[in-house]
């Protein structure tokens, strides 16, 4: 039988806020953007959640129900930091890991448990090291298939640790609960469902062929979950065709100088994600889009690169040729990936590219120790200071 593990880390980015600010603790914390500006929700506090605040919901929706909240911006950097501790914690106990966001994530032990005193201990394990290593709390759930461990790691919320040991424990926990329990049955598929008399999940036993009617194969695997059948594996990511950063602005823009700005905060960030990775790429594309909602996306294709001033300067040239009006987003995006591209700048590149990518290597080896803000450039100083004018 499987031995699967779901480790979930507890409101993510408000407990790292809390974790670094004491005072928030026990207040109804909205992590994403302020009341006044556009986005959405990141996370927030269990104490927010009382009053409906949810992941994904529009800020305006959140301040609506909960306008006493404490609002802020997150701190992509410093939760991927995190991220990259906690990963770390599980890796130390298999390699058969499943990512399936950047606090979530199913790891397979059933080859390992034996080398650390079962998968109960492992549990255990990742829950202390998670807190001491981060001082952040995590929820985790044991399992005989995907579907066992996510329900197991929602059941005890916050810091738990609970186990379905098998498909009659999954049975009896679930059987007359909402029929979204079910692993990825969503909001309209359980209306559906509803439409249709069926309401909880001894309701979809009832009457399988009646699910399968309604949604086809779909339906038929959804009936497999009810019965507690979970074949799935775990699912190495398969290497990324693209890699992007962009940027919302809350009020548009119509001055390009501050979009150039912005792109050379943007080509920093992918230039450092894609030199961690040891990938070098070929096109860089531009994405914007404007106030009235039109998208549009300009690519160019040239030299491979991951110097983040060649993709500064690509980006920069597609932004001169698309037409000047008021801009709400704008993105940068690399694409044609390639290991090998090192060895080509040695023997073909011109001095000029040779010398830009050595001094680019020996900047990504401080951020990588000191941090992504531990070296700027002088064109980034000026972007810098020049956005706080507008932000």
């Amino acid at each position: 039988m499987k031995r699967i593990i779901h480790v979930d880390m507890d409101a993510f980015f408000a407990a790292v806020e809390v974790r670094d600010n004491p005072e928030l603790a026990g207040k109804p914390l909205i992590i994403g953007a302020l009341p006044n500006e556009r986005g959405v929700v990141s996370t927030c506090s269990y104490e927010a959640r009382k009053y409906g605040v949810r992941s994904g919901m529009p800020i305006s929706q959140a301040y609506r129900l909960c306008p006493h909240g404490i609002y802020m911006h997150g701190s992509s950097g410093k939760y991927g930091a995190i991220s990259k501790q906690v990963r770390q914690i599980w890796q130390s106990y298999t390699d058969l890991l499943e990512i399936v966001s950047i606090d979530e994530g199913f790891l397979d032990v059933t080859g390992s448990e034996h080398l650390f005193g079962g998968t109960l201990k492992i549990a255990q394990e990742i829950k202390a090291r998670t807190l001491e290593e981060t001082g952040l709390t995590c929820s985790v759930g044991i399992g005989y298939s995907f579907m066992a461990a996510k329900l197991a790691s929602e059941e005890k919320k916050p810091d738990g640790l609970f186990e379905i040991t098998d498909a009659e424990a999954l049975h009896n926990l679930i059987v007359d609960r909402p029929v979204r329990i079910i692993y990825g049955i969503g909001a309209q598929t359980a209306d559906k469902m509803a439409e249709n008399g069926i309401k909880t999940v001894r309701d979809i036993l009832a009457y399988p062929k009646l699910v399968e009617t309604l949604f086809g194969k779909y339906g038929d695997y959804i009936v497999r979950l009810a019965r507690g059948e979970d074949t799935r594996r775990i699912t190495p990511p398969a290497p990324a065709k693209s890699l992007g950063k962009e940027h919302t602005f809350q009020n548009d823009i119509t001055d390009f100088d501050i979009l150039r700005d912005y792109l050379v905060l943007l080509a920093k960030k992918i230039a450092f994600k894609i030199q961690g990775q040891g990938i070098y790429a070929k096109t860089v594309t531009l994405k914007v889009t404007y106030a009235g909602m039109k998208r549009i996306t300009r690519n160019h294709s040239g030299d491979y690169t991951n110097c983040p001033r060649e993709i500064q300067r690509r980006a920069e040239m597609l932004l001169d040729k698309i037409e000047s009006k008021p801009v709400r987003l704008i993105g940068i995006s690399v694409s044609g990936f390639s290991e090998r591209i090192g060895e080509q700048l040695d023997l073909f590149s011109s001095p000029k590219a040779i010398k830009e990518t050595s001094v680019s290597d020996a900047v990504f080896n401080l951020h990588d120790k000191l941090g992504l803000n531990s070296v700027r450039s002088g064109r980034e100083l000026l972007a810098l200071h020049n956005l706080r004018e507008v932000e």
